[in-house]
């Protein structure tokens, strides 16, 4: 009896209990998808995401891109840097508080609005869900974040 407890007890040690996982390798797995559309536009998938946020929003302090991404400042700035250096972004301190680190889209950062419209519809064409699955995913997925906030 004792045999049977123990192995109750690893039970959820077990990768197919675990939900981490299949949302960890899905992840893995729509990014890598990614990739052929994004590297034309020499862009990685954390960059491309950046932009995204310029593109709407065209200014934000590094604080609040790195709230909308869920991503550190320590990630965010090789991604900033790496942008700016392309000339899609520019980087800049708040004139009221210097403490504050802005970024712009630039000119060559609309242009590249452009070449990107298309990424999300052929990154779609990947994923075989209807509107309705995608939508719940969706819904699911920022529950999730909102509950781990």
């Amino acid at each position: 009896m004792a045999e049977q407890t123990n192995a109750n007890k690893y039970d959820m040690l077990k990768l197919e209990n675990q939900m981490c996982f299949p949302l960890y390798a899905a992840s893995r797995e729509v990014v890598k998808r990614y990739r052929p559309y994004l590297d034309p536009l020499g862009l990685t998938y954390t960059q491309y995401i950046a932009m995204m946020v310029f593109w709407e929003q065209k200014e934000c302090s590094v604080k609040e891109l790195g709230e909308k991404l869920y991503l550190d400042s320590g990630t965010l700035t090789p991604v900033l840097k790496s942008l700016e250096t392309k000339g899609y972004v520019r980087r800049y301190r708040c004139a009221k508080d210097e403490r504050v680190l802005l970024v712009e889209v630039t000119e060559e950062g609309e242009k590249l609005r452009e070449r990107a419209a298309e990424v999300p519809v052929q990154v779609g064409s990947c994923v075989r869900f209807s509107p309705e699955e995608a939508k719940q995913l969706y819904e699911l997925l920022y529950k999730l974040l909102g509950a781990l906030q």
